[in-house]
């Protein structure tokens, strides 16, 4: 039944502000630690054995490819922990909006031969989660104004939102998160309830978590610990499903299929186990500010929607006037699913705030998205809009489409990386997307 969350009690730890104890989770691992497949098999097998997930309709929210994670060990594992005890298994690819992934694809992403997952999946559902289609969703219910102000911070206070959710996590018995824990930009840091609210959520909630985001600024939320206000607003909207809700949550070694630590418990526990290590384990200090970062994107990226994170893990260490290379040549379109970003461009936060009558009715997941890849700036009616930083595209995008949207442009084929790496201005990240760069604190 729907329900609204405007009649319970602010600080219920029940219903969605409850930080999570690292302590009550299951863990393996740590900082500094790699993680053999048998100790992680293992590790999976039992954390299931110990949950009661006999009889039960089980719905497993798993990232898309965009980040690093190794699901067909994982996935492996709890097919066997599974098998002949639950009911019925469904995954779901937590898209948010993301594109959705082909067969060959969730092959390779999952472990199976394309067409085949039956082979390895026995009995199981794998499906992308499917934002534009009203039928994937069921509601449940409404976060009233005055509780989302509460949530926020004040940020929002004339604005409810309705929380719609991915009907087979509704439909569940347990809904169990597989995925791993980034700094994020939106959020602070991701995973836990972040792979049910926007992961598998409908675009009001998306959009409404994004745009409270950019207010802060990614500058500021990023790698931010503890419970953030976008935190405490998934957790409220996650605790409105019905589902039991647990998780297996992963600290992976950047670029590869290795985990340093994982955690099994509920969301906000396992959330919380993980995020203490990435904060140790994603996060590098460097002791100056550079004049010039070179950011070279994996190929997991598609399109400059994910490839943003090649810009905002790495602003934090670029000088005032200083300059962000996006390096990117696969990369022929500014975004498949949001095609309204070339409308829009890339602009700081306050030059939509400061023209919120031309852009509130614009999708706030964009305006978020937007000012995530331009950064800190002004913006005044007198001088415009002032930016802290240049980013610049390297990448297939046309120059006319780059410049269009108010970036810079450098043809890909002029882009020599050892050139870049033996300049003393310049930093180069040859993985770029998972790992945060910041100043260390004077």
């Amino acid at each position: 039944m729907a329900t609204t969350t405007a009649d319970r009690p602010a600080g219920d730890e029940a219903y969605g502000t409850d930080p999570g104890d690292p302590a009550a989770a299951r863990t393996i691992g740590g900082p500094g630690e790699r993680l053999g497949a048998e100790q992680v098999r293992g590790f999976v097998l039992d954390a299931l054995a110990d949950a009661d997930l006999d009889g039960a309709r089980v719905c497993l929210v798993v990232p898309d490819a965009t980040r690093t994670c190794p699901l067909p060990l994982l996935l492996g594992a709890a097919r066997d922990a599974l098998a002949g005890r639950a009911a019925e298994v469904t995954v779901v690819i937590a898209l948010g909006t993301h594109h959705g992934m082909s067969e060959e694809q969730l092959g390779a992403h999952l472990g199976y031969a394309p067409g085949r997952s039956e082979e390895t999946y026995p009995g199981w559902r794998i499906l992308n989660h499917e934002s534009r289609v009203p039928e994937t969703f069921t509601s449940l219910g409404t976060i009233g104004p005055e509780r989302l102000a509460e949530l926020t911070g004040g940020l929002l206070a004339d604005t409810g939102v309705e929380v719609q959710v991915n009907r087979h996590v509704a439909e569940a018995d347990v809904a169990i998160v597989v995925g791993p824990v980034f700094p994020h930009e939106v959020v602070g840091f991701s995973g836990g309830n972040k792979y049910f609210f926007p992961g598998v959520s409908g675009q009001e909630l998306i959009d409404l978590s994004h745009w409270v985001g950019a207010l802060i600024t990614s500058a500021e939320m990023i790698g931010t610990s503890g419970v953030t206000p976008v935190r405490a607003l998934i957790n409220e909207a996650a605790a409105m499903i019905d589902a039991r809700r647990l998780a297996l949550c992963l600290v992976v070694a950047s670029g590869t299929d290795t985990l340093h630590a994982a955690a099994f418990g509920t969301p906000e526990d396992a959330w919380a186990a993980c995020a203490e290590v990435s904060a140790q384990t994603h996060v590098t200090y460097l002791d100056a500010p550079v004049r010039r970062v070179l950011s070279i994107m994996p190929t997991r990226y598609e399109d400059i929607w994910t490839a943003a994170k090649g810009f905002y893990k790495l602003e934090p260490i670029v000088a005032d006037g200083g300059e962000v290379i996006v390096y990117a040549p696969h990369i022929t379109e500014i975004s498949v699913m949001h095609p309204q970003i070339r409308e829009i461009g890339y602009h700081s936060r306050d030059y939509f705030t400061g023209q919120w009558e031309r852009f509130r009715d614009q999708p706030w997941g964009d305006l978020a998205h937007s000012t995530h890849l331009r950064g800190q700036g002004t913006w005044d009616p007198e001088h415009g809009e002032r930016n802290r930083v240049t980013v610049t595209l390297a990448t297939g995008i046309p120059r006319e489409v780059v410049e269009s949207v108010n970036l810079a442009y450098l043809d890909p084929a002029e882009v020599d990386v050892a050139a870049y790496e033996a300049d003393p201005d310049t930093f180069v990240e040859p993985h770029a997307g998972e790992v945060l760069y910041r100043l260390r604190p004077r």
